[in-house]
């Protein structure tokens, strides 16, 4: 199963921003999917762990971020992950305290010999995964629109253990969840 850890922004906030997201070149009907994804889905990664076989260590890793302090963090800015069809087009996260929460899930899931990703944690919202669908012009226009974009600012007092059911229409499951201190 295809496991990773995930903050979810609270109603107000995804409402917020689906504001900002309705006016972008991305989110206009098209011959081709930008594959968009939706209020509900839009999160935080905390950790992509990937395939496991068994979920109890990963949901051990995840009660030991119990202890950490909820930090404190915005919607804002964006970039593109990826080029040609692997693009994806993500919004930034802005925060003072937030990587104790990336350090103590990295420690985590290392005393547990989880896997997951070495390079620097660059916490972010994943909007779409247009691939090569949008021109150049549109975007730059996104990404232009995404620069000046600063949501309004919300805690993440909860970090949740997800399952993704790949496939045309990927459906995320609740495996476990802690609340952060």
């Amino acid at each position: 199963m295809r496991v990773f850890m995930a903050a979810y922004p609270p109603a107000d906030v995804r409402e917020h921003f689906k504001q900002m997201v309705d006016g972008l070149a991305i989110a206009r009907p098209r011959e081709r999917s930008v594959r968009l994804a939706t209020p509900d889905r839009w999160h935080m990664t905390v950790a992509f762990i990937g395939d496991v076989t068994d979920e109890g260590p990963s949901v051990e890793a995840l009660q030991e971020l119990a202890g950490v302090t909820a930090p404190t963090v915005r919607i804002a800015g964006g970039e593109t992950i990826g080029r040609g069809r692997f693009r994806h087009l993500v919004a930034g996260l802005e925060s003072d305290d937030l990587r104790p929460l990336g350090a103590a899930t990295r420690k985590a899931l290392k005393r547990r010999r989880l896997p997951y990703d070495r390079r620097d944690w660059q916490p972010h919202v994943t909007i779409a995964r247009p691939g090569d669908v949008l021109s150049p012009e549109e975007l730059g226009g996104d990404l232009a629109i995404l620069a000046a974009y600063q949501g309004p600012l919300w805690r993440v007092d909860e970090v949740r253990l997800m399952r993704s059911h790949l496939g045309p229409k990927p459906e995320y499951e609740i495996l476990a969840a802690v609340t952060l201190g």
